[in-house]
Formats: structure tokens, C-alpha cells, sequence
């Protein structure tokens, strides 16, 4: 919020033009830095004169933090996960009134949820964004603020505990799930997920306990779970934020959340599955801000990009993503279509759901209850004059025919397909029964990719590896001769794991006319593969051990991704 409404502030005040402001802005896109500090390095305005125009407009004033005295008493008239959350400070206290710095002062919802969740009229004051957060990671720990509010909650369940009957009337639901301790909660959950950089939240119910995990580099770690009588409740918030149906606890239901955490605008799909023991909850972070919808820094192999480049740069033809679920091909595809995303270019999109919404392309949701599937959205499409034409998945021989056909009368189609690894796309399409002569005309390559977790640079450390183990990676002696084998020791950064973040491993399959050739025969997908090899194919493998030899993955990472 605050990197638009600054910058929309200093467009219409005319303090700098354009140009300077949108080079800001890309900035950070790309690097995800604070615009103020952007502003400030750039030389398109000082972070005095940044703070004075947010003052200003808000009618407030400027305040040193330097001059605050930060007693126990006044940080405890906001809760840790409450400044956490909002990125705020208390600086004074009132009978009915509470003064607050904020490292985003121009969202006006944030105030709105502030205002409610304490209780206090809010006054803001301005000060510089960093030394918010600075002094929020001094005061305000993670491990108090989930002790605090987890006691809270303690005490709330015990108050409903006492109550006369347990009322489940809608009303009385949605009065729980709106109570401030469970709200607290649930955004101290959203709040350590972001800054975990996590994919995912679950919050799953059974008979005796109740579970609260995040996927943060795909392993599942733990957050401490609040009484299990409170897992209604937990469910009821979540279904709240994403205007679901509360009552509703038989039927599956999947919704969506867009909100701010610490500072960084978010989109959560909320998924809600009825079980034996209540509501299991899943929550898909999508980071809006992800500065990763860009190829250029995917960190992918400078010939494989290049093979995209062309493939994607072609007028007419397909090319398509494979790999499993999670390995991050929406991403590759959304990073493809925002460098092909120009004035002159109409792209529509049919996605199940849309994940990301991207300014330029016009993206279609799938619904099959509604009987909007993709085959029906293509048949729409060439309707529409598209220049290009994402197609969120291949699953079946009508989609596929569709996207063939679009690409065959100089439509630029991109799409995901399920298959282990590039050339068995080619045989999973002629299996859907597609004819070989329509693959040959119409696709232009095949990405196949993984995602491998990467070793925590704190606590690297090489090791020699066993015959067994250069075995199983069919390899020999000979091979490995003077190449480095590298693991986490595990550390507190990597939270003892040994892993920290992940990386992309990439096979392209080109099309050329010995593939082609082969394709036509309906050769079997080792023929293609031995074959495409020949003609400089790197294998996902291939590309694994690149990563592990030059210490970016470990052996178990390169057997398991491929």
C-alpha cells in the first residue's frame, strides 16, 4: 500500500517525474526493498522530505523515536503480535487514545483493524518506516508474543467453558470467531508464515489435538497450537476474512484473502475441508509483492533461458510447463507471460484458480460447478482476438485439441502438463490421443522442473561420499573425481533443517526435425529422450548435479527431485 500511495503522493505534489518514480517502482519489483529507501538511494527524494508529505497529508506531524522512552508500560499497551503484525509502535498513551507510529501510515484499513482490535481511538504520527521495524524486532520477540497471546487464549476458552450451553448458532460463531484474542491469533499465524516466507498454513483438527503447520522450503514445521476447543473458532476467523459461509461445516469450501502482513501485501487461498473432528483449514500464501514473476531471476541455466526466450518470442506455437504439483511451474509461466505482457499484446488467461492477478492480462477463473471449464473458456477466447493464450492446465484431449488448434491459426499458447520429466509431455499427449502430425506443427518446447531445497550457507560443510551413494547416482568413481559433496550441519537460521530457500532444476526439450522425426514414428519417450541428448539436452539429473557439485543442493535433494 504504501510504496503506491507514496508515490502516487509525490506524482501529484509534481516533486519528481515519472520516469525517476517508475524506476523506483521497478526497483522494487525486482529487489523487494522498502521504496522509501528506494526514493532516498535513487536521489528522487530525501526520507526528510518523504516523512514531511506523509505528515502533511495526514495531517500529523514528524517525531523522532530517539526522543521516546520505550517503558514497559507503554509497549505493553500493544500486543507483540499486534505490532508485529501492523508494523506499529506505541509512543504515548491517553485515557481513550493511544499514539502509534506505523511503518505504512497511508493504508487506511490498517488503522480501521487497529482501532477495533485495541479498543482506543488511534492517533498517528510519522517517523522513517526502518527504524519501525528496527526497533518492533527489538522489543516485541516471536516466542513472547505467541506465550501472550496463546495464555489469552486460555483464558478466553475458559470464559466459554463456564458459559451456560455452547451456542452454534451462526451469530453466535461469528461472535467468536471475531473475538479479538482469536483474531490476534490467527494474524500472529499469518504473520509468522510471511516472515518464514512459508507456502503454506494448515490448520488441522483431530480428536484430541489440534494442529497448526507451515511449509516453509517444503518440510512442515510446527507453531505451537492453542487449545483444541478453539479450532471452530480459528476456522470460523479464517472463513470470515474470506467472506465464506460460516455455517456452512458439511461442504468443502475454497474462498480467498487479501490482506496486509507486516508490511507486504498478500493474497491467501483459503481452502475448507469437513472432517471427522471439524474444519481442516489449508491457507496458499501468495506473495503479491513476489519479486520471483520475473525469468531473469529465477537463477535459471543461461541455456535453458535462452531456449525459453525463443520458444516464448515465437508469433504462433505451444509451449509448455511439466512437473508435479509444487514444483513451481505457475511461476515460471506467470514470469513468461509478464516479459511478454506489452502495450501491444492482448493475453487472456483460463486458471484454476487465478493465482496472481497481473495488470495487462485479462485472467479468467474456472469454475466447473458453474460448468465454466477450460475447454469452454479456449472455445470463448478465439473470440476475444488474443494474441496469446494461457492455458492454466492441459488435462484432457477437447482442452488440448483447443490449445493445438489455437496455435496453429497464430495464437501463442502456454500451458501446464503433469509428466515426470520434458519428452514424456510428448507421449502423455499422444496417450490423450492427439495426433502426432498436430504435436509436430504446433509445439515449440517442453520445460520440465523441480524445486530442490538449498543447503543454509551458515552451516555448509563438505563431505566424501560413499560408493553406494555415487552408485545410486549412476555415476562412477571416475566421475566424481575432485568434485565437492556438500550438507547443512543445521543451524538456528535454517532452524536446524540444513536447508534454507529453494531452486529451480530445469530440462528443455526442443523441438528439431530428428525430434520431430521421431515424434511422427510415435517413438517411445526413452527414444526421444537419448535422442534430445544427443542434441545438448540437459537432463533434470544433469542439472541436479551441476547444483550439488558447485554446493548449492545435497545428494538427497538431487535423488529425490529426480
Amino acid at each position: 500500500m504504501l510504496t503506491h500511495a507514496l508515490l502516487h503522493l509525490i506524482k501529484e505534489r509534481g516533486m519528481a517525474d515519472d520516469a525517476a518514480l517508475e524506476k523506483v517502482q521497478e526497483e522494487n519489483m525486482r529487489s523487494g526493498k522498502a521504496v522509501t529507501a528506494l526514493l532516498h538511494e535513487m536521489n528522487v527524494l530525501d526520507t526528510a522530505s518523504q516523512l514531511d508529505l506523509m505528515a502533511e497529508y495526514m495531517g500529523t506531524e514528524v517525531i523522532s523515536l530517539d526522543d521516546i522512552s520505550f517503558t514497559p508500560e507503554l509497549l505493553a499497551a500493544i500486543p507483540a503480535a499486534t505490532a508485529q503484525m501492523y508494523q506499529c509502535l506505541p509512543v504515548g498513551i491517553y485515557a481513550n487514545a493511544i499514539r502509534l507510529v506505523l511503518a505504512d501510515p497511508l493504508n487506511p484499513t490498517q488503522l480501521d483493524d487497529l482501532a477495533y482490535q485495541l479498543g482506543k481511538e488511534i492517533q498517528i504520527v510519522i517517523t522513517d518506516p526502518a527504524r519501525i521495524i528496527q526497533l518492533i524486532d527489538k522489543f516485541y520477540s516471536d516466542e513472547d508474543s505467541f506465550e501472550d497471546i496463546i495464555k489469552e487464549l486460555g483464558g478466553h476458552h475458559l470464559q466459554k467453558a463456564e458459559g451456560e450451553e455452547d451456542d452454534n448458532s451462526p451469530a453466535a460463531v461469528e461472535e467468536v470467531g471475531d473475538a479479538t484474542p482469536i483474531t490476534r491469533f490467527v494474524n500472529l499465524c499469518l504473520y509468522q508464515a510471511v516472515k518464514s516466507k512459508a507456502a503454506d498454513i494448515h490448520f488441522e483438527p483431530f480428536e484430541d489435538d489440534y494442529r497448526i503447520r507451515m511449509k516453509v522450503d517444503g518440510t512442515m514445521v510446527e507453531l505451537t497450537p492453542p487449545p483444541r476447543e478453539l479450532a471452530s473458532a480459528i476456522a470460523s476467523r479464517i472463513k470470515i476474512m474470506a467472506n465464506l459461509n460460516i455455517a456452512e461445516r458439511r461442504l468443502p469450501q475454497d474462498g480467498r484473502i487479501a490482506t496486509t502482513v507486516a508490511g507486504l501485501h498478500i493474497d491467501l487461498r483459503v481452502s475448507c475441508l469437513p472432517t471427522r473432528f471439524g474444519e481442516s483449514v489449508v491457507l496458499r500464501v501468495l506473495d503479491r509483492n513476489s519479486n520471483l514473476l520475473s525469468l531473469e531471476i529465477l537463477n535459471i541455466p543461461k541455456h535453458v533461458y535462452d531456449g525459453i526466450i525463443h520458444c516464448i518470442e515465437q508469433p504462433s506455437g505451444i509451449f509448455a510447463v511439466t512437473g508435479p504439483t509444487g514444483s513451481g511451474k505457475t511461476t515460471t509461466l506467470y514470469a513468461a507471460l509478464r516479459r511478454l505482457n506489452q502495450e501491444d499484446t492482448k493475453i487472456v488467461t483460463a486458471e484454476d484458480p487465478v493465482e496472481f492477478d497481473i495488470e495487462g492480462l485479462i485472467q479468467v477463473p474456472m469454475s466447473e460447478a458453474a460448468g465454466m471449464t477450460f475447454a469452454k473458456a479456449l472455445k470463448a477466447f478465439l473470440r476475444q482476438d488474443p494474441d496469446i493464450i494461457m492455458i492454466g492446465e492441459m488435462r484432457d484431449l477437447e482442452t488440448a485439441s483447443i490449445g493445438i488448434q489455437a496455435s496453429l491459426t497464430g495464437h501463442l499458447v502456454v500451458s501446464t502438463l503433469h509428466t515426470n520429466n520434458a519428452t514424456e509431455a510428448i507421449t502423455r499427449l499422444l496417450d490423450m490421443g492427439v495426433e502426432p502430425f498436430l504435436i509436430v506443427s504446433s509445439l515449440n518446447g517442453v520445460l520440465a522442473q523441480r524445486l530442490s531445497k538449498t543447503i543454509c550457507p551458515r552451516c555448509r560443510a563438505a563431505f566424501e561420499p560413499t560408493e553406494s551413494q555415487i552408485k545410486m547416482l549412476e555415476l562412477s568413481p571416475h566421475d566424481v573425481a575432485g568434485k565437492s559433496f556438500h550438507y547443512g550441519t543445521g543451524c538456528d537460521t535454517c532452524n536446524k533443517t540444513g536447508y534454507k530457500g529453494r531452486r529451480g532444476i530445469y530440462e528443455l526439450l526442443m523441438m528439431s526435425d530428428p525430434i520431430r522425426a521421431l515424434i511422427s514414428e510415435r517413438a517411445p519417450g526413452i527414444v526421444l529422450r537419448e535422442k534430445a541428448r544427443e542434441f545438448g539436452m540437459q537432463t533434470l539429473r544433469d542439472n541436479g548435479l551441476s547444483l550439488m557439485y558447485e554446493g548449492t543442493t545435497t545428494f538427497e535433494e538431487v535423488m529425490r527431485c529426480t
